[in-house]
């Protein structure tokens, strides 16, 4: 029970207007006063940010309640913005990423190719040396064939 009223408390005490309100600037980027309603109506006692130069003035105007609001949702979206924009940037990073292993990845499919050329030429040459060897070799036979026969004669 302890916890739940504490809870209600601080969701409550959020919600409240501090007794210093941080101060709201309007289009003319100047602080907007904080002013309260002194009139006879039900919203007598509520406070407000009005221009500076009321009456003769473009008449801004917001609840002081409205602002807390209005500042949380602003910072909302500045963090739903920021979030965008991190998201943006690594992915522009992992973009680059993949682009460079691309690069990469053909440059060794290139020097595989290169190295199964070499290689191939290579196995050519080991054969036509084999081929050679073999046909010294029966040549050199055919003659020791030629002199034992020679020397039988």
């Amino acid at each position: 029970m302890a916890s739940g009223s504490s809870s209600s408390f601080s969701r409550s005490r959020s919600r409240s207007i501090p007794s210093s309100p941080p101060p709201v600037k309007f289009f003319h980027d100047e602080i907007a006063p904080l002013r309260t309603v002194k009139f006879d109506d039900p919203t007598r006692g509520k406070r407000f940010y009005g221009c500076p130069y009321w009456p003769r003035t473009n008449g801004y105007f917001k609840w002081a309640d409205e602002v807390d609001e209005v500042k949380e949702l602003q910072f909302m979206l500045f963090e739903k913005d920021t979030a965008i924009s991190e998201l943006q940037y690594e992915k522009e990073c992992l973009e680059e990423s993949v682009k460079k292993l691309k690069e990469n990845n053909s440059k060794l499919e290139d020097d595989v190719n290169e190295l199964a050329l070499e290689n191939a030429v290579k196995f050519e040459s080991m054969e036509s040396v084999k081929a050679d060897k073999k046909l010294v070799f029966a040549m050199l036979l055919s003659w020791i064939f030629f002199a034992v026969v020679l020397l039988i004669k």
